[in-house]
């Protein structure tokens, strides 16, 4: 017997066929059997095969995996590798059986994962790695048994005295297991130790995994253990003499940035960026500079920027507060002053997504009871030219020129004379506007917009004393959300001020966005200097995270990065260009439609002309961009969509492609006039391309045409439309033609596209003379448009209708068809599965 199963494995004969040769012996023993023999490694492989076979009998499935544990032992280790490769499969299979038999992987396969970690040979250690990983994200290993059995194993590797391969090998695994454990199993189990290795003297290849982990370990445990316990051994890594440890430290650092808190970001991590900025090493400063972007966009706030993402990654606009909904808390505040600040300006830069999202908007006030309007995204800004005008704020150059030795001979805490020295303010004149201020510094918004307050009047030179003495006069600590909302409008005024005296607006009211030393390096990316010094694509990097930095610093600011963005929409490299094309839909979404229209629609048009790489950004993205602007602006592209016709390539059918695709969705923002007058043209061109793909959804395109046509009234433009489509179609020479046809009938009465007693008139008589077409494939789409789609519509349906004995007549002669295919769609019922016909086009 073991004569002839040595003789059919030599013939290279399968596992199941040698084990079937051995019918004389029970199946268990057979596998006993030949567990012992020198087909080890051909059991170990077929072990799958075995259970399902004896998975019905319990007894059996026990003998079974008791061998299989028995295998796990051998010496061989070919044999244990190629049984651990077996695991994640068999472990499926258990998983799907596990009501018969629930503990059969915890009691049998686990123990060999977790033994084999330890294991002498370095390809078993290896299999056992993989195997563990696949079986956490297949959510095959129990809490129980990762808390019980795995953890311990590494834990018991990551010791100081461990060896010094496994230990390495066990912090890389321990790195990848903590992003599919719980939190709390990471904070009690495993992060002490990370601690520990974070500062493992010996062995900085430990040190470099957990830099390389850093930011995933940050994630899982949260704020507080991360500001407590994480950020002393990040300070270490930053500072470690190998510099592949601080790039690994520096390209981590948007995922330790995101869980601090705001005042850790600014105070202790920003600080500790701007070393790994100008690290001696030029690989640090090039994974820093990569990550500088990143970096920057953890300082954005929604309450601050007025806009957020949404689980699908598109960015809105969040809920606007309007000061009416204050006055109900704020009832002690004089009519006469909540009336002049309630007077609002229409909001010309408010984005389309705001009242496309009314009803997110609705959701979003009432998820929380204890929701707080202020924090969000403020109204636009009031009309305050009177309050301007009672300020009397005249500001001129001159006043800056003045004298020194008038403030000196000025009595020290005495008003100014507005009329004698209008617009000055002596130091402790600024002093009284601060402090009285004081009693609503409790709330952190009025905190931070005093600290801007306080630069934009040192710097503007401005008497408002008296005029903000007499609101906080009206205002008693409760009402602080009132208060930060004047100091909003007065700092945005305080802005033009300053822009009109020639100032750096950026060095003043900057700081309660980002650190100005942040925003300095980001704008140094462009410099030509940094690309010999740092990196040759650093002018890509900065084009990447270009809109997570303008959303950080919002609409407000964008003057900032301006000159910025127009010198990357020039770079030479089509790359960096490239980049720029494929986000500016984004970017308009965060500036709004004035500033898009002053400067992003230059910039926009001029990647319209650039390469073909550059082009098919905006044209991915060209519905998102149109819809931002106002129809007149809009309109005047029109006239260029028909340039995406012409390509670098003309092969690059893709481009053509997408050109359709968007232009499906861009029927909508047009009327049905524009559409006749231009996309129409565009789309019967694409419908004649020499590309299958580009024809089919160009198709596609003319039946979301004819759509518009009818939904807007405009009947005679749509028969028109059908008359110039059957003289192309369906009296086509070329049969794909008349295929077309037949495939844009179907559609236009599945998608109910124009009234069916004007189908019956005008297309339906067109596609039944299609039914006796020469070509099968023709007839193929006819039976499959008739049965599927014309025939279950009610209007045909009805007795009454007068090509129902026409429709009958017809169904009923394609069912006989010569060709196969045509029968099987003429007698296919429609409450079936459709089979896809894509092959037969």
């Amino acid at each position: 017997m073991c004569f002839l199963i040595k003789r059919n494995a030599s013939a290279n004969t399968s596992y199941c066929s040698v084990v079937s040769t051995q019918s004389g012996l029970v199946p268990v023993f057979r596998l006993f059997m030949l567990s012992f023999a020198e087909f080890k490694q051909i059991v170990a492989r077929g072990l799958l095969d075995v259970l399902r076979e004896f998975s019905d009998n319990e007894n059996d499935f026990i003998s079974v995996m008791e061998t299989v544990a028995r295998m796990s032992e051998d010496g061989e280790p070919t044999v244990r590798a190629e049984l651990m490769e077996q695991v994640p499969n068999i472990a499926m299979f258990l998983h799907e059986s596990r009501p018969n038999f629930p503990a059969a992987f915890s009691r049998y396969l686990v123990p060999i994962v977790v033994r084999y970690l330890t294991d002498p040979n370095n390809q078993v250690r290896k299999t056992s790695q993989a195997a563990l990983l696949v079986l956490l994200e297949q959510g095959l290993i129990s809490k129980a048994d990762m808390e019980t059995k795995v953890c311990p194993v590494l834990l018991e590797l990551t010791e100081p005295s461990s060896d010094d391969d496994y230990k390495i090998e066990a912090v890389a695994i321990m790195c990848k297991v903590v992003t599919m454990l719980s939190k709390d199993t990471v904070e009690h189990l495993l992060l002490p130790r990370f601690c520990d290795l974070c500062s493992d003297a010996r062995l900085f290849q430990v040190r470099k995994v957990c830099a390389a982990n850093f930011g995933e370990f940050c994630s899982i445990v949260g704020q507080e253990a991360t500001e407590k316990l994480l950020m002393p051994k990040f300070f270490d890594l930053c500072s470690d003499s190998l510099w592949g440890i601080r790039k690994a430290c520096a390209e981590c650092f948007m995922m330790v940035s995101n869980s601090t808190s705001p005042e850790a970001r600014r105070v202790t991590l920003s600080p500790l960026f701007i070393s790994l900025i100008s690290d001696q090493s030029r690989w640090v400063r090039q994974a820093a500079f990569q990550s500088l972007g990143r970096f920057i966009s953890t300082f954005a706030n929604p309450s601050s920027t007025g806009l957020h993402f949404r689980e699908d990654g598109a960015l809105l606009e969040v809920p606007r507060c309007t000061l009416d909904s204050l006055d109900d808390n704020h009832t002690s505040v004089p009519r006469e002053m909540r009336g002049g600040f309630t007077h609002t300006v229409s909001n010309s830069n408010a984005s389309p997504t705001t009242t496309n999202n009314a009803k997110n908007t609705k959701e979003t006030e009432h998820t929380d009871e204890n929701f707080n309007s202020f924090n969000y995204w403020r109204s636009p800004l009031p009309d305050i030219s009177g309050e301007l005008e009672m300020l009397n704020c005249q500001t001129s150059v001159g006043v800056l020129e003045k004298d020194e030795k008038e403030e000196e001979e000025e009595p020290e805490g005495n008003c100014p004379d507005s009329k004698s020295n209008p617009g000055k303010a002596t130091s402790d004149q600024i002093q009284k506007v601060l402090d009285c201020l004081q009693p609503h510094m409790d709330d952190p918004d009025v905190q931070a917009q005093v600290q801007v307050l306080s630069a934009a009047l040192k710097a503007a030179q401005l008497d408002i004393y008296s005029f903000l003495n007499g609101v906080c006069g009206f205002l008693y600590p409760g009402q602080s959300a009132l208060l930060s909302y004047i100091l909003e409008v007065l700092i945005r005024t305080l802005h033009f001020v300053l822009i009109g005296t020639s100032m750096d607006y950026c060095k003043y009211f900057l700081p309660n966005v980002i650190p100005q030393q942040l925003l300095d390096q980001y704008l140094s990316m462009t410099d030509p200097a940094r690309a010999q010094t740092v990196d040759t694509e650093i002018a890509k990097h900065c084009a990447f995270s270009l809109p997570g930095v303008a959303l950080t610093l919002g609409r407000q600011n964008w003057h900032c990065l301006k000159d910025t963005y127009e010198t990357l929409a020039t770079d030479v490299q089509w790359k960096v260009r490239r980049t720029l094309a494929f986000s500016i839909h984004e970017l308009a979404v965060i500036l709004g439609d004035q500033l898009t229209a002053a400067d992003l629609v230059p910039i926009f048009n001029g990647f319209l002309k650039d390469l073909d790489e550059v082009r098919i950004g905006v044209l991915k993205h060209l519905y998102d961009f149109l819809k931002l602007l106002h129809a007149d602006k809009r309109r005047e592209y029109l006239y260029q969509l028909q340039e995406f016709m012409v390509t670098d390539n003309s092969r690059n059918w893709r481009f053509r492609y997408e050109l359709a695709e968007q232009l499906i969705l861009i029927i909508e923002l047009y009327s049905h006039y524009d559409v006749y007058d231009y996309l129409r043209q565009i789309a019967l061109t694409l419908c004649s391309d020499k590309v299958s793909e580009v024809r089919w959804i160009s198709y596609k395109l003319v039946v979301e045409i004819l759509q518009k046509l009818y939904s807007c009234g405009a009947d005679d433009l749509g028969l028109n439309f059908i008359n110039e489509l059957t003289v192309r179609f369906c009296h086509c020479p070329k049969w794909v033609g008349r295929q077309a046809f037949a495939f844009i009938c179907q559609a236009v009465v599945e998608e109910d596209c124009m009234p069916m007693e004007q189908f019956s008139q005008h297309l339906l008589p067109s596609l039944l003379s299609l039914s006796s077409d020469p070509v099968a494939n023709v007839r193929v789409l006819v039976a499959k448009a008739l049965r599927q789609s014309v025939m279950e519509k009610a209007y045909f349906k009805d007795p009454g209708c007068a090509y129902s004995d026409e429709l009958e007549e017809t169904v009923m002669a394609l069912q006989s068809d010569k060709d196969r295919d045509v029968r099987f769609f003429a007698s296919l019922d429609p409450n079936k599965g459709l089979m896809d016909t894509a092959p037969l086009i």
